[in-house]
């Protein structure tokens, strides 16, 4: 396997508009971690191709070096293993011509790096689904795979792939639609030229219509807000606003086309909704990661929407992953996580799982594609398995007959596959907030009434129980986060950091006179 060099970008700091003039790929590290080419060696398989020979401008002349941008990127052998053997599907896919899927992969342990001003910023005012990923990366692929008579195996694979801490499948996903046809087709200074445009982007703000150029094109999206009323169109949103020129509008950075991904298991979709509300385990096995990943992405991040599905998944997995035998195992229950697959050899490894979507090739059956059925576990023995839900769930919700009726009658009428996706968007809502809100009334009424509630006196009775080193401790961590809120100035009244200041004095006036001199001085 073939690996990066790792180096020190990660530990410098970061520069923003705000705080002075951006140091180079600080613009770039607000939308993607890195930007790699994975490709097929004879001796070591799939790996990150090298390139030999650059102009001395770039930093280095003659030498071999992974073709990664930036040059300096801080991955772990461990991470950079999972994304060579996570950026090809696997053989049994047979995917020929140009395959687009995604990947979710952990972090290592110790490497996580904590976010500066502006991203936790950013995650403050992003929605829960859309927030930046400390834990893990997503990986965005566009492989190709076409009959190359000039290469030993006979076939050109290679793989141009998009590293991030941000879920923006619609908008990476329509970026690697646009530069990796180029790409394999002027190879280098195209990758490079397109890095040095997305280093010139604004950071993504919620709330806010970007205008972000690239390859002569001027792609326009809207970061969606917290504060965004739930079930409204993403178009609306943004009021179509045209900041430039015939752009390339993306109406959405991260929502999936609903419809197309649950068309051969629409009818059991109050199914699906209870499964991932309770955090089961499930396996989606597809004929193609494109498949796979769509469709664990669509579960996972929009069927209980507004809230975050906090389980782990991995929209493409496979034997090689480091976690294979973590989830392979059958000494233990199986965790909670949702995988998507496409080897077959995972109906035999994955038999103990309780929750097994077996999906196919889809057919029509008259107007409605052919819906796949619940299946006992049992029957689930052979690699040519047929489709079906493979499961002993007994659901809590009956079905939908009328959603059913409502999407047959739009496929009938030929609506769009887009209006389709917001009818389906919209049921999953309610169910979600049928679930929510009875729950918030009843923890509303456990809560004591709100003029009754003062952290103030709270703070102070704390204060009369707790020892001198308790209470010093509580003082610095109190003027670190008032400093904090000041020089980042987050979203905090002045008014109340005026009111914690004067309960601190007070706090502090409690103390004897020698500590009280100390924390006065400091």
């Amino acid at each position: 396997m073939e690996l990066l060099e790792t180096g020190s970008r990660a530990g410098r700091a970061k520069h923003y508009p705000a705080s002075g003039p951006a140091l180079p790929w600080d613009r770039f590290s607000a939308w993607l971690e890195c930007v790699c080419v994975v490709t097929f060696d004879l001796e070591l398989g799939q790996a990150i191709e090298v390139r030999v020979g650059r102009a001395r401008s770039s930093g280095w002349e003659g030498r071999p070096q992974a073709l990664v941008y930036p040059l300096d990127v801080r991955l772990t052998e461990k991470e950079k293993t999972s994304i060579c053997y996570l950026s090809f599907p696997d053989s049994y896919s047979g995917c020929l011509g140009d395959t687009q899927f995604s990947f979710r992969i952990r972090q290592s342990v110790g490497h996580k790096i904590s976010m500066n001003g502006e991203e936790e910023k950013y995650n403050r005012d992003a929605p829960v689904v859309l927030q930046r990923d400390q834990a893990h990366y997503y990986g965005f692929v566009y492989f190709r795979q076409v009959k190359d008579s000039t290469v030993k195996r006979g076939y050109f694979q290679k793989s141009l792939v998009l590293i991030s801490r941000l879920p923006f499948v619609n908008l990476f996903h329509s970026l690697l639609q646009l530069v990796a046809p180029e790409y394999f087709e002027k190879l280098e200074p195209c990758l490079e030229a397109v890095c040095n445009e997305v280093d010139q982007w604004p950071a993504p703000v919620p709330g806010k219509t970007l205008s972000l150029p690239v390859m002569g094109v001027v792609i326009q999206v809207r970061i969606p807000s917290k504060n965004d009323k739930l079930g409204t169109s993403p178009l609306k949103q943004s009021n179509q606003e045209n900041l430039l020129p015939a752009p390339m509008i993306i109406p959405t950075v991260n929502e999936l086309d609903l419809f197309t991904c649950f068309q051969p298991i629409l009818i059991h979709i109050q199914m699906l909704w209870e499964l991932m509300l309770l955090g089961e385990p499930v396996i989606v096995m597809a004929t193609s990661p494109t498949v796979s990943s769509d469709t664990v992405l669509a579960l996972t991040s929009s069927c209980i929407t507004p809230l975050r599905y906090c389980c782990d998944y991995r929209p493409y997995f496979t034997i090689h992953d480091t976690e294979f035998k973590e989830y392979t195992t059958r000494t233990q229950a199986p965790p909670n996580v949702v995988l998507g697959v496409t080897n077959p050899f995972f109906i035999k490894t994955f038999q103990h799982w309780p929750h097994i979507i077996r999906i196919g090739e889809v057919k029509m059956s008259g107007d409605l594609p052919k819906q796949i059925k619940v299946k006992k576990l049992m029957k689930l023995r052979t690699l040519d398995t047929k489709p079906g839900i493979y499961t002993s769930y007994k659901t809590f919700l009956h079905k939908d007959k009328a959603l059913i009726k409502r999407l047959l009658k739009g496929i009938q009428r030929k609506r769009p596959s887009e209006v389709q996706s917001v009818i389906v968007r919209r049921h999953l809502l309610e169910l979600t907030q049928s679930f929510i809100i009875p729950l918030e009334r009843y923890v509303a009424s456990l809560m004591p009434l709100q003029r009754t509630i003062t952290a103030w006196k709270d703070l102070l009775m704390w204060v009369r129980e707790k020892s001198e080193v308790e209470i010093v401790d509580l003082v610095l961590k109190l003027r670190e986060k008032l400093i904090k809120a000041r020089v980042h100035q987050l979203p905090v009244r002045e008014d109340l950091l005026e009111k914690l200041e004067m309960y601190m004095e007070t706090i502090i006036d409690s103390l004897p006179d020698d500590l009280q001199v100390v924390l006065h001085r400091h």
